[in-house]
């Protein structure tokens, strides 16, 4: 299998598994992460975990929040893959009962993954997604003091 296929076949997988992380199992998305301590998770809801303890941690947490969803779709804003590390910028599209509502909720996320290889199995080594608002920002906003 090409370096290609093994990274498109892990994206693959990870969309698969975040059909479960919408009904509040984390499981089959963390099986698809690194183990090793320079990994990274920044979410939604603003937390940075570092290393696997934390990113586990994180996972957790979000996966609680959630029930009842689905993983919708994605559109693929951009990917490169090479022999040593592959980055994918998806739209992702989902929906859920989030934080105890009673309706399900539809909302799309601005995802940046980055995968990497260890002992010949590809992993994610970092995820960042932000919710994407429907409300103009401006473009002060953006920048801090």
């Amino acid at each position: 299998m090409t370096t290609l296929a093994e990274v498109d076949e892990l994206i693959e997988r990870y969309h698969l598994a975040l059909g479960e992380f919408m009904k509040g199992n984390p499981d089959p998305v963390r099986k698809l992460w690194s183990r090793r301590e320079d990994a990274s998770l920044t979410n939604p809801q603003g937390s940075v975990a570092r290393g696997w303890t934390e990113i586990a941690e994180a996972m957790d947490r979000a996966a609680s929040t959630r029930r009842d969803g689905r993983f919708v779709g994605f559109e693929t804003v951009a990917k490169r893959v090479t022999g040593e590390l592959a980055y994918v910028v998806e739209i992702e599209h989902l929906e859920a009962k989030v934080h105890g509502e009673r309706e399900i909720t539809s909302y799309s996320l601005r995802v940046t993954m980055i995968f990497g290889p260890q002992e010949d199995v590809w992993k994610v080594v970092h995820r960042h997604a932000d919710q994407i608002t429907t409300l103009p920002q401006p473009d002060e906003s953006a920048v801090q003091s």
